[in-house]
C-alpha cells in the first residue's frame, strides 16, 4: 500500500513468493549489491558479531526510526537497506542468495510462506523469552505450519471504518454497530448530500479489506482464513452471500473506484465530500496536523450476530532470522531486543503511524487515534492480516485483484465470477 512505509501492494504481489523465476527484474542486481555495502551501522559490540539486518524501511521516517532503534541495541548492527519496492519484489532471490542475518517482513501466511520453503530459521526458543509480552493472536500469527515461530511481530496497523468526528457532530450520526444500522446512516448520509463511502481501487487491493471484512462477519474467521488457503469453493453459497451483501452498499459508494487512488480517496474525506472510509489506520497521513485531531474509526460492523466483531483486520508487520544467517546467536539476540517494549516505545517515537505490539510498550504518548487502536487489536479474538498476505501470492495478484476491479465494474455477474475464481483457484493451488 502507498504510504511513506509501505508499497503498492499490487507491487509485493507481483513478487514476492512467487520463485525465483518469477523475479527477471533488472534492479535485483543493485539489490543484492545493496545488501553487500551497509548503509548504515548501529552502536556497540557486545553482541557476539557482526548481526547484518537487511531493511526494506528505505523512506525517510522509518529509515531514521529503525536506525535510532538499532543504534540502542547494544550490538554491532550493520543496516543493508534496500528500497521497499525492490526488496519485496526480489525477496525470493533475495533468501536464496546471502541474505542478512535478520530480515524485515509480514506476519502470517507470507511468513509461513517462505519459512515452509526453508528459508528461516526457527525462533522458538527465542519465543519461550519473550511469549508472555504478546497476546495469543500475535504468536498465532508469528507460528509457521510446523507450529514452530519464525517471526516477531513489530507493529501493526488495523483496518477500520474511518470518519471525521466533526461531520457526525454537525450531522447527528450515530456509530452503526449493525449491517443494517450501517446502510441506514449510508442513506442519510446520501440525503444528506455525502457521498457516504470513499473507495478507491486503481491499485486493486484496497477493495480486499472490504472483501475480508463482510466475509468474516458473515462467515467467521475460520471460514476466511479456510479460503484464503485455497481449501474451500468460491461457489459456495455463502461466498456468493458475501457478494450480494457487497452490493447493498455499493450504491453508496464512489463511482469510478477503479480509476482513484487510495490517496484521492482519502483526501474526499478530508474535504469532507465523502463520509465513511474502509482502510488502514495509515488514511491519516493524508490528513494535515491541523485536522489529525478531527479523524476517528468504528469498527466494521456486525452482520451474523454468532461472529459480532471479533476479528479485525490487522497486518503486522516485524522480522525473521534467515535460515543463512551467519551469525545465528546474534540474530537471535537482536530480534528479542526489537521485540521489546523499549524498542518498540523507541520506534513509535520516531513513526507514530503505526502501534507497538508488545503489551507492554508504553501507550501514554499514543494519539487517540493509536490508544483506540491497541484497544481494538488488543481485544480481538482473532486477527487478520488481509487477503492479499493471507494467501498465496499469486492467486491474490493475478486473480483477486482482477476479479474485485471486475466486480466493482459489473456487480451484478456474481454466479460467472465466482465460477471463474473458482477455476483458476484449482490451477494455482495444484501446481
Amino acid at each position: 500500500m502507498i504510504t511513506p512505509d509501505h508499497p503498492t501492494r499490487r507491487t509485493i504481489l507481483r513478487g514476492a513468493g512467487l520463485g525465483a523465476a518469477a523475479f527477471a527484474v533488472p534492479a535485483l542486481s543493485a539489490a543484492l549489491a545493496g545488501c553487500d555495502k551497509p548503509d548504515e551501522g548501529g552502536s556497540g559490540g557486545s553482541g557476539g558479531g557482526t548481526v547484518t539486518f537487511g531493511s526494506n524501511y528505505s523512506d525517510e521516517v522509518p529509515k531514521k526510526a529503525i536506525a535510532e532503534v538499532l543504534a540502542k541495541s547494544g550490538q554491532d548492527v550493520k543496516i543493508n537497506t534496500v528500497d521497499h519496492n525492490t526488496f519485496q519484489e526480489n525477496i525470493t532471490r533475495y533468501l536464496q542468495a546471502t541474505p542478512d542475518d535478520v530480515f524485515t517482513w509480514f506476519a502470517g501466511y507470507r511468513m509461513q510462506f517462505f519459512a515452509a520453503q526453508g528459508f528461516a530459521t526457527d525462533i522458538s526458543d527465542v519465543w519461550t523469552e519473550i511469549g508472555a509480552d504478546f497476546s495469543d493472536a500475535m504468536k498465532a500469527a508469528s507460528t509457521g505450519e510446523d507450529g514452530k515461530q519464525y517471526f516477531v511481530p513489530f507493529y501493526y496497523y488495523p483496518w477500520a471504518v474511518f470518519y471525521r468526528k466533526s461531520v457526525f457532530e454537525s450531522k447527528g450520526y450515530q456509530i452503526p454497530k449493525t449491517w443494517d444500522e450501517y446502510k441506514a446512516l449510508a442513506a442519510k448520509m446520501k440525503a444528506d448530500g455525502l457521498t457516504p463511502i470513499a473507495l478507491g481501487n486503481k491499485d486493486g487491493w484496497p477493495a480486499m479489506g472490504t472483501f475480508d471484512y463482510i466475509n468474516m462477519r458473515l462467515n467467521g474467521y475460520d471460514f476466511h482464513v479456510s479460503l484464503m488457503a485455497g481449501k474451500e469453493s468460491w461457489e459456495d453459497p455463502k461466498v456468493k452471500q458475501v457478494f450480494s451483501l457487497w452490493q447493498e452498499i455499493l450504491p453508496y459508494c464512489q463511482s469510478g473506484a477503479n480509476g482513484r487512488t487510495w490517496q484521492e480517496a482519502a483526501q474526499s474525506l478530508v474535504a469532507k465530500q465523502t463520509g465513511m472510509y474502509v482502510l488502514g489506520m495509515f488514511v491519516g497521513q493524508q490528513f494535515p496536523a491541523s485536522d489529525a485531531a478531527d479523524l476517528d474509526y468504528f469498527p466494521f460492523p456486525q452482520i451474523a450476530e454468532e461472529h459480532g466483531q471479533d476479528s479485525v483486520e490487522a497486518p503486522i508487520d516485524g522480522f525473521m532470522v534467515s535460515a543463512k544467517a551467519k551469525n545465528v546467536d546474534g540474530a537471535k539476540k537482536l530480534v528479542k531486543y526489537l521485540a521489546s517494549p523499549e524498542a518498540q516505545n523507541l520506534y513509535a517515537k520516531g513513526d507514530p503511524n503505526n502501534v507497538a505490539t508488545n503489551k507492554r510498550a508504553d501507550t501514554s504518548g499514543y494519539s487517540a487515534l493509536q490508544k483506540k487502536a491497541a484497544e481494538l487489536v488488543g481485544s480481538a479474538k482473532h486477527i487478520s492480516q488481509f487477503l492479499d498476505r493471507d494467501t498465496r501470492p499469486d492467486f491474490a495478484s493475478t486473480v483477486m485483484i482482477p476479479s474485485l476491479q471486475s466486480f466493482l465494474n459489473n456487480p451484478k455477474d456474481v454466479d460467472g465470477l465466482v465460477k471463474q475464481i473458482e477455476g483458476q483457484k484449482k490451477t494455482i493451488f495444484t501446481s
